[in-house]
């Protein structure tokens, strides 16, 4: 739009206007059908020939290409892509190598997710996955056993957010997305994922070990109380001492180093 402003290019306008998830959009304009979308959706209504040199090299370099067309001929291609976050292949670096197996779900077709993929280093890819069959492949990873955790900003990300065993949503998507993760994150970049991880981790051994010397008060102090060996005012203040231990013991939390993202976890 910026481009076809600045080169003073003539505004049309369209009717009818339809989007298609997953596909593209069409309209009427000056009373031809105009569609928008990828190869696979315009071969479907008639669009038989494709510059397919054009679209090899967008695909190559990790571009989307996006097809405009009349009722059977190409009137042009675009080419989008997002750029990649800086911190992208550190992360996915340090999932690995904290264990976690790592997978990109896209909209994109192969050739383009798997360059992105090689990018950042991702090793499993699921390509070409309509908005609406996003939740689905995050089912499929659950029955196969996988415990999943999904990362997502989008309006189409939701539903597999939801899906997901742990759902992340980055803190610049969309209010739809951090709606339906379990854990917003407040920054954008993804080093908070990493975070998130970590402090959950820390949390949970936290909790076992306060949980450990609740135990231990408790197994000690009430057979002592039941057999009249022990004063009520020594109970108390071993009862007050155990409080006291689990909450100092919390507190050290506050000690633990996060990376570059701090996360925010909903109520």
């Amino acid at each position: 739009m910026r481009r076809a402003t600045d080169e003073r290019e003539k505004r049309v306008d369209a009717s009818d206007v339809e989007a298609l998830p997953g596909k593209g959009v069409k309209g009427v304009v000056d009373g031809d059908i105009i569609r928008v979308g990828n190869r696979r959706w315009l071969a479907e209504n008639g669009v038989a020939s494709f510059p397919d040199e054009v679209l090899s090299n967008f695909e190559a370099s990790g571009k989307t290409a996006v097809i405009v067309a009349s009722e059977a001929h190409i009137l042009g291609v675009l080419a989008i892509a997002d750029a990649v976050k800086d911190d992208a292949r550190d992360t996915i670096e340090e999932l690995e190598q904290m264990g976690i197996e790592v997978w990109m779900i896209t909209g994109d077709n192969e050739r383009t997710a798997c360059c992105v993929a090689e990018e950042v280093g991702i090793q499993h890819v699921m390509a070409g996955v309509l908005p609406g069959d996003k939740s689905a492949k995050v089912e499929g990873l659950r029955k196969l056993g996988r415990v999943v955790a999904m990362v997502g900003d989008g309006i189409n990300d939701a539903p597999a957010l939801a899906a997901a065993d742990i759902g992340i949503a980055m803190g610049t998507g969309t209010d739809v997305a951090m709606e339906a993760a379990d854990i917003a994150l407040m920054r954008g970049n993804t080093h908070g994922v990493i975070d998130a991880i970590r402090l959950s981790n820390a949390t949970m051994k936290k909790i076992r070990q306060n949980l450990f010397w609740a135990f231990i008060f408790n197994s000690l102090g009430i057979p002592l109380a039941a057999l009249g060996l022990l004063s009520p005012i020594v109970a108390g203040a071993a009862m007050a001492m155990s409080s006291v231990s689990v909450v100092s013991n919390s507190l050290l939390l506050r000690r633990l180093k996060l990376g570059r993202g701090m996360p925010a976890v909903k109520p």
